[in-house]
C-alpha cells in the first residue's frame, strides 16, 4: 500500500450559484500556481461522504491511502458540493449552478447538462491538455450530452446514473452489466471488461496517464467511480473485515472505499514510478452526503437532504513543493470553484460569456488567511415529481414553482437557513439549535436572496418538459454493435 509521506450575494443552486459581483477570476491574485500547467487528476467518489474516511475519525473505517494523501495535502473543511449526484457534476463541469445547466434531478431528463454549457474539459484543450473521463458522467446519455462531445478525448464510461441503472426516458446502462466485468463505452464503443468496476476505470485510466506521459503531454484525468453509490456490490472479502461492526449494507459500503482506498494507493504509487507526482495536482472529493455510512462527523442530514450532512464533503489537493502539505482552509467554498481553479492554473482563457459562478481557489490555497468574501450561496434537492408519472419517480409537486420552498437551504459563512429554521453554522455546526426567532432580520435577509436566485435559475431549468417517450441510446447502441461486429473485450494496459 501506498504510504509515502510527501515533506455579498453570489449564488448556486441544486448545490449552488453565485450570481458573480466578483468575475470568476476577481478573487484569484498573485500565485506562482497561475499558468503552471500540472498535469491535473480529480478522483470523485459516489455517494461517499464527509465522515466515511479514517483521517476524518472514523471509528473502525479504514483508508490508509486516502489518510496519507489527505496528510500530504491542503484540505478545505468548509467545502460544499450539491446534496445528489447529477447536480454535483454538473457544476464541477460547467462551474455553474446545477439548475442552470436544467439539471434539478438525476432522472427523467432532468440529468442532462444543457448543450450550452461549456466544460473544463474543453477549457483545458484550449490550453494544449488531453482529457480522459474514467467511470460515471451522469449528465446525459444521448449521443450530443455526451462526454466525446463534450471535450474528452478519451472516455470510459458507464451509462445512466450508476452501472446498471434504467430510468424513464433516454436513461439506461447497457444490457447485462453489472459491477463485476462491467459492459463499458470506450472512446463510443462498448468492450467487455473484466474484473471490479472501480478496479477497471482506475486501470483504464492509468494507462492512458502512462500513455500521456510517454507522450509528454500535459493532461486532465477525471476518475469519477460509481463506488460506493448502491447496490452495494463488492467482493466478500472486503466486507468481512466489516460485518461483525455493522449490518450488511453498511459492510459492503465500507467495503467498497477500502477497495477504492486500495486504487488510490496504486495511482499515488504509479505516479511515483513513473515520476509524475511532483508536477501533478491530486484531487479527491466525493459528491454528496453519504448514503450508507454510519458515522457522519456530527452533521446532521445525510445524501439528499438541504442540511450540513448532505453537501459538505472532503476536497484535498496535492501538488508537492507548490501547494502545502497539512494545511487546512476552513473559508466556505463550492463544487463549482474547481472550474475557475484548474483554468487558472492551467494558464487557459475562460471565455467572457459563461458568466461562471465560481472564484478560484488559488488564493486560499496560496494563503488560508487570504481575503476571502463572504458569500451567499443556495442549495436545492430539486427532485421534483413529472405530471402524468407515478410519484415514485420523484417527490411531491409537478409544479417547480409549487415545489420552491421545499428543500431549500441559503448558507453563508455563519448561517444556514433551512426552510423556516436558523442555525449558527460557526457555532452549532451540528445544527441543534433553531434560531430564527433570535435572528428574524437574518431568515428575512437570506429568504430574499434566495427569492433573487430562483429568479435567476428559474428560466434556465430546460429539461422540465422534455419528453419521455425515447429510446435508450446506451440500449440501441449496444444492440446494433453486437449485431454489426460484436462486444470485443477489453485489454487491460500494461502497467
Amino acid at each position: 500500500m501506498y504510504m509515502k509521506k510527501i515533506t455579498f450575494l453570489q449564488v448556486i443552486m441544486l448545490g449552488a450559484s453565485t450570481l458573480g459581483l466578483c468575475g470568476a477570476s476577481a478573487m484569484a491574485g498573485d500565485s506562482a500556481l497561475a499558468g503552471s500547467k500540472p498535469n491535473i487528476i480529480l478522483v470523485m467518489t459516489d455517494d461517499q461522504g464527509y465522515g466515511d474516511l479514517g483521517c476524518h475519525g472514523h471509528p473502525y473505517l479504514k483508508t490508509p491511502n486516502i489518510d496519507a494523501l489527505y496528510a500530504q495535502s491542503t484540505r478545505f473543511t468548509d467545502f460544499h458540493a450539491s446534496p445528489t449526484c447529477a447536480p454535483t457534476r454538473a457544476a464541477l463541469m460547467s462551474g455553474r449552478a446545477p439548475f442552470k445547466n436544467g439539471i434539478t434531478h438525476t432522472i427523467l431528463e432532468r440529468d442532462r447538462m444543457t448543450l450550452q454549457a461549456t466544460t473544463i474539459a474543453q477549457v483545458l484543450q484550449t490550453a494544449g491538455y488531453t482529457t480522459g473521463i474514467f467511470g460515471k458522467w451522469h449528465l446525459g446519455d444521448e449521443d450530443p450530452y455526451q462526454p466525446h462531445n463534450r471535450g474528452f478525448d478519451e472516455t470510459f464510461i458507464h451509462g445512466a446514473g450508476g452501472i446498471g441503472q434504467n430510468y424513464l426516458g433516454s436513461q439506461g446502462d447497457a444490457p447485462g452489466t453489472s459491477y463485476f466485468d462491467p459492459i463499458i463505452k470506450h472512446n463510443n464503443r462498448f468492450v467487455q471488461t473484466t474484473g471490479y468496476c472501480t478496479d477497471v476505470f482506475f486501470n483504464q485510466a492509468l494507462g492512458w496517464i502512462k500513455e500521456c506521459n510517454d507522450k509528454k503531454e500535459p493532461f486532465f484525468a477525471y476518475i469519477s467511480s460509481n463506488a460506493p453509490h448502491g447496490p452495494f456490490h463488492v467482493e466478500q472479502r472486503y466486507k468481512d473485515v466489516y460485518k461483525d461492526l455493522c449490518a450488511d449494507k453498511s459492510a459492503a459500503f465500507f467495503g467498497m472505499i477500502a477497495n477504492i482506498d486500495e486504487n488510490m494507493g496504486l495511482l499515488m504509487e504509479k505516479l511515483d514510478e513513473w515520476n509524475l507526482t511532483e508536477n501533478t495536482l491530486l484531487i479527491f472529493m466525493t459528491d454528496n452526503g453519504t448514503a450508507g455510512g454510519t458515522y457522519n462527523y456530527n452533521m446532521k442530514g445525510r445524501k439528499n437532504s438541504p442540511h450540513e450532512g448532505g453537501s459538505r464533503v472532503p476536497l484535498f489537493m496535492r501538488l508537492p513543493n507548490e501547494i502545502k502539505a497539512g494545511v487546512d482552509v476552513a473559508r466556505l467554498t463550492r463544487h463549482y470553484d474547481l472550474f475557475p481553479t484548474l483554468a487558472e492554473m492551467a494558464g487557459a482563457s475562460i471565455p467572457k460569456d459563461l458568466d461562471l459562478d465560481g472564484r478560484s481557489l488559488l488564493p486560499l490555497i496560496g494563503n488560508p488567511q487570504a481575503t476571502w468574501d463572504d458569500r451567499t450561496t443556495f442549495f436545492h434537492l430539486g427532485r421534483w415529481n413529472k405530471a402524468g408519472v407515478d410519484g415514485i419517480w420523484g417527490e411531491g409537486n409537478t409544479d417547480p414553482d409549487k415545489a420552491k420552498y421545499t428543500g431549500f437551504a441559503v448558507r453563508n459563512e455563519k448561517w444556514r437557513l433551512v426552510g423556516d429554521s436558523l442555525y449558527n453554522i460557526e457555532k452549532d455546526p451540528g445544527e441543534t439549535k433553531d434560531r430564527a426567532q433570535d435572528y428574524p432580520e437574518v431568515v428575512s435577509e437570506m429568504r430574499k436572496s434566495f427569492d433573487v436566485w430562483w429568479d435567476e435559475v428559474r428560466p434556465l431549468m430546460v429539461n422540465e418538459d422534455a419528453s419521455l417517450d425515447t429510446g435508450k441510446p446506451f440500449v440501441i447502441q449496444f444492440e446494433k454493435q453486437q449485431q454489426d461486429s460484436g462486444i470485443p473485450d477489453w485489454i487491460p494496459a500494461s502497467l
